[in-house]
């Protein structure tokens, strides 16, 4: 059955999970719907504090299930309501303001790679195949999702990617950053970056994102005053006093969030 879940770990890291394996984890427009509403509840949830997108069994996803396509996307009308669904999903993942880990293992193709390039790192193995296919498929990749992969790979390499739609192994994915590192066990790397960043200041991990994001969109004044609001909020909160005092007294901070 096709479906998104998420599991949250008492360390605080959600793990949130495409599965759909007889098609390569291929998302069905309600799967599009439902990673959406997915990351928007992560958004204002305080027990995540870090997520992983992995897919069931091995493959992350393989894009969109084409053979819904007839029905779900079978005209102008339709095809925008699809893409806004996947636009949606994407832009959720992309401005949630926590990291997010893409744990990737096989493929990670079209929409599937799209995913993975609205986290904030990649994770794969040796087995990872990612590309985007709209060429070959006479689609046009929306605005929002080209601003994310050129952001991620710079100009010149999402324009390959694009232009040629070609699939590409993990070595060559690396070189072109859609990848950020090929390992034994993509699950198992992420799971311990994700706790190491857990144990942070929520607050102060928060507020690099949105930084870092409006920097690289070239939307800074879009978010200043929230920002600055952010900054506020840090400086007068437990967190600061907390990790002030756990410095002069040499011990390993305990954050909350607050």
């Amino acid at each position: 059955m096709p479906a998104i879940t998420h599991d949250i770990r008492p360390d605080g890291v959600a793990i949130v999970t495409i599965s759909h394996v007889e098609r390569r984890n291929a998302c069905t427009q309600a799967m599009w719907q439902g990673l959406g509403q997915t990351f928007t509840a992560l958004r204002d949830d305080p027990n995540a504090r870090v997520i992983i997108l992995t897919g069931e069994g091995d493959h992350f996803c393989a894009g969109a299930d084409i053979s819904e396509f007839a029905t779900a996307r079978n005209n102008a009308e339709a095809a925008a309501i699809y893409s806004a669904d996947v636009d949606a999903a994407e832009i959720a993942i992309n401005t949630i303001p926590k990291p997010v880990i893409a744990a990737i293992r096989g493929s990670a193709i079209g929409g599937g790679c799209g995913l993975a390039v609205a986290c904030d790192f990649r994770i794969g193995d040796a087995k990872t195949k990612m590309g985007i296919p709209a060429a070959r498929l006479s689609v046009v990749y929306s605005m929002e999702e080209t601003q994310m992969l050129a952001t991620v790979v710079g100009a010149s390499n999402a324009k390959r990617i694009l232009f040629s739609g070609d699939y590409f192994e993990a070595e060559e994915a690396v070189e072109l950053n859609l990848l950020d590192e090929i390992v034994d066990d993509p699950m198992a790397a992420s799971l311990a970056f994700a706790a190491h960043i857990a144990e942070r200041a929520p607050l102060s991990v928060r507020g690099a994102k949105v930084a870092i994001n409006a920097i690289s969109a070239g939307k800074m004044a879009d978010v200043r005053d929230g920002y600055e609001d952010l900054r506020a909020l840090a400086s007068d909160s437990y967190d600061y006093n907390e990790g002030r005092v756990a410095f002069m007294e040499k011990r390993k901070p305990v954050f909350k969030g607050e």
